[in-house]
């Protein structure tokens, strides 16, 4: 629960198991302070009048035919953000949660990017998401086993709320998920990688690349021009070596633009020292110039991966009819 909240009964003089009581209530579905009936009616009354129970609340929901689900959230001061459920085999879902409103990084095939820049969000309306999307999972007899970074935002540019959402979702006394089951997604921000590399709960990391040399990159991503792929990689080696696990490496495959042969020759020369592996990624339109690779060049990439030892995996876009894939994400 949120500081704010914390302080305010700290401030009134109740005793610290009602933040408990607080916490178990939302955990169990409560919406409205006046769903919190392990409060004192008077305390609830109160509380409603000063601090809202939830930091970011549903304003719409879609459903994609695949089952994979997507909110708009609104924050207390009016932003609105974006969050994705998806759905897999066995009752199992991920959330794909939002760190920002908005991104700075400007990612020429990025919706969200092409929103510019907007605020962070805090911890207590990164891990809000979290705490919704369990309880959506609940309705459906499953449970929410996975959350990736990869909604809104750069989430390495907002490392202390990021890192303080995550504590909570691995805490057992949250959300109880596994470091490994939490992955944050990056462009390229090398100084929060770094902050990665001392983090205590070792979450995966994965780098948006999607290009094998300076110039297309730099082309694609903006960033590149401030960490070129040479420092991001050794960043990432930095992490890999401290925490025993691979990077993944996300690699959108853009039909004419990072697609052929070369490229994938290219690609495997810097990655095959066993610290990486690659997941290629389709396409998403998002009304810009690029369109996806034909399965065709899909398949010669990957085959010169393999070639190569690194045996990329394909990752099939989910939610793309709603707008919920990735890139997509723009408060549609």
């Amino acid at each position: 629960m949120s500081d704010q909240v914390s302080s305010i009964l700290k401030a009134w003089g109740e005793p610290a198991y009602r933040l408990t009581q607080v916490e178990d209530a939302r955990r169990a579905g409560a919406r409205e302070w006046e769903d919190v009936t392990t409060l004192p009616k008077d305390l609830r009354a109160r509380l409603a009048d000063v601090v809202p129970l939830w930091s970011v609340t549903p304003d719409a929901m879609a459903e994609s035919r695949d089952g994979t689900l997507k909110w708009r959230l609104r924050t207390a001061d009016g932003l609105a953000i974006e969050s994705v459920l998806i759905k897999h085999a066995r009752g199992r879902r991920t959330l794909c949660v939002s760190s920002q409103a908005g991104c700075a990084l400007g990612c020429r095939f990025c919706a969200t990017g092409k929103m510019g820049p907007g605020r962070d969000l805090t911890a207590r309306e990164i891990a809000d998401q979290a705490l919704l999307a369990a309880d959506a999972a609940r309705m459906a007899d499953a449970r929410l086993s996975n959350v990736v970074f990869m909604g809104m935002g750069e989430p390495l540019q907002n490392t202390v709320a990021v890192f303080d959402a995550i504590r909570e979702m691995h805490s057992p006394k949250g959300l109880g998920i596994s470091a490994r089951s939490i992955a944050v997604s990056t462009a390229g921000w090398v100084p929060g990688i770094e902050e990665l590399v001392a983090f205590e709960v070792p979450v995966r990391l994965a780098l948006s690349l999607h290009a094998a040399d300076d110039d297309t990159r730099s082309a694609l991503m903006p960033v590149n021009n401030r960490w070129p792929i040479a420092n991001v990689l050794a960043a990432c080696r930095r992490y890999a070596d401290r925490t025993g696990r691979r990077v993944f490496i996300e690699y959108l495959l853009l039909e004419g633009v990072n697609d052929s042969p070369a490229d994938a020759r290219r690609l495997a020369a810097q990655l095959r020292d066993g610290r990486f592996h690659v997941n290629l990624i389709e396409y998403n339109a998002t009304g810009g110039e690029y369109r996806g690779s034909s399965p065709d060049r899909v398949r010669r990439f990957s085959e010169e991966l393999s070639d190569a030892g690194l045996f990329p995996s394909l990752r099939r876009s989910r939610g793309a009819d709603i707008a919920a894939a990735c890139g997509q994400l723009a408060n549609s």
